[in-house]
């Protein structure tokens, strides 16, 4: 190997380390500035010392995002998972036994009050009310002649009784007997007697015409049952009776249709007993529709008894139907106006949980040396919407932590960028 390479290589290296060890020297003398970091080596301990405190302290930050909160004044309401309910149901009975002779109206159907449904087979009913109406007829020509023999029977009364009186007095003066006096006071008491029973003739007669009038009037009634009429407006739920089918009030099949009011409609909830003192009669109510259709009327009916089962409290609510969109049996979600309260209005994202479980937000508060910490504060959900939530349990005004709230715990040190918000 030749040793020139090899001589070089050493002074080079010589020369790089003289280069680096006098680099002031060299630079001085040749006119150039001593360069900044060499300055900064020469700069004071205590200088040093406190640039690298402050260094660290800024490290020790968490940067998170607050949006500064407000409270205000919102109206609350009770939100109850419900359904709607037809206004009205029924199913309208036969109120008499006989053959459908109308032919039937289809399911869904709209009809009127007074509508006809049924028609029954009037038989022998038409038969049955002129038997009924000529027994009647009957008993009233029976009156005058009941009438005269109570008329006849005072008379015979009142001439018994003067003959009475007449022996009496005779007999008191000596010019009558015994005999005629008995016989006179006989007479009195037949005539009495005979009173009595023209009377009660009188009477029956009377009897049999409120007997026969009665059984007119069931004759008649069972004639008018045998049309079945709608009783309200609305739609029919079922078929009417088929045609030829018999319709029975004695255990059999006695259902000519079955009819639902749905205007107005009515929204019906279930209330927890925590919140039924929150709700009051005649209070503004909204529902929304799962088809996402939304609602308004008021607080109809309140329950005063609660559900042995489940501990909740029905209500109702009365919304117009008139075009009959909304139907019966649809699930719903309610919304009951009640008491306001002071409430603020922040992202559902920033809500978290403390490390014993309980809700609440995280904020940025100052601290002592003039910046910002992390604190946190439970809070009671008012009000859930797509946009975010309403919650209370906050000071007035509050930097709620957004963006970075799970990073950082009650005393962090924060550095906060603010978000602007829409107004």
């Amino acid at each position: 190997m030749k040793p020139l390479p090899l001589i070089s290589a050493v002074i080079v290296l010589v020369a790089l380390v003289t280069f680096v060890l006098n680099r002031d020297a060299l630079f001085q003398f040749a006119g150039r500035d001593v360069p900044e970091e060499a300055v900064a080596a020469d700069a004071e301990p205590a200088t040093v010392a406190e640039t690298r405190a402050e260094a660290g302290t800024d490290a020790n930050r968490v940067s998170v995002i607050v949006q500064h909160s407000e409270a205000r004044q919102v109206e609350n309401a009770v939100i109850v998972r419900g359904r709607t309910e037809a206004f009205r149901q029924v199913a309208v009975l036969a109120e008499t036994s006989g053959k459908v002779i109308s032919q039937p109206l289809r399911k869904g159907a709209q009809i009127e009050a007074g509508q006809v449904l049924c028609e029954l087979d009037p038989g022998t009913r038409q038969v049955t009310l002129a038997e009924a109406q000529a027994r009647l007829a009957e008993a009233r020509a029976r009156v005058p002649e009941s009438e005269a023999r109570v008329a006849e029977a005072e008379a015979r009364l009142e001439e018994a009784r003067i003959n009475e009186n007449a022996a009496r007095q005779l007999s008191e003066g000596g010019f009558a007997s015994a005999t005629r006096v008995a016989n006179a006071e006989a007479a009195l008491s037949s005539a009495e007697a005979a009173v009595s029973s023209a009377r009660t003739g009188l009477e029956s007669v009377r009897a049999g015409i409120q007997s026969a009038e009665a059984a007119v009037e069931r004759a008649q009634q069972d004639i008018a049952h045998l049309t079945i009429t709608a009783p309200f407006a609305g739609v029919l739920e079922s078929d009417t009776a088929e045609f030829g089918a018999y319709l029975s009030t004695q255990g059999g099949n006695s259902t000519c249709a079955t009819v639902i009011q749905l205007d107005p409609i009515k929204f019906v909830g279930f209330i927890p007993e925590t919140d039924i003192g929150k709700v009051s009669l005649g209070a503004p109510a909204g529902a929304r529709l799962a088809s996402g259709r939304e609602v308004m009327g008021q607080v109809t009916f309140l329950s005063r008894s609660a559900d042995l089962t489940t501990r909740t409290f029905r209500v109702e609510m009365e919304v117009a139907n008139s075009d009959l969109s909304i139907r019966d049996g649809q699930t719903a979600t309610l919304g009951l106006t009640s008491e306001g309260a002071i409430a603020h209005f922040i992202p559902s994202s920033a809500l978290t949980l403390d490390d014993g479980g309980a809700l609440g937000i995280r904020h940025a508060v100052d601290d002592d040396a003039g910046g910002k910490v992390a604190a946190f504060a439970p809070v009671t959900i008012l009000r859930d919407t797509p946009e975010g939530v309403w919650v209370t349990g906050l000071p007035e005004t509050v930097d709620v932590i957004v963006v970075g709230q799970d990073y950082v715990t009650a005393g962090t040190p924060l550095t906060v960028t603010l978000r602007e918000t829409k107004s």
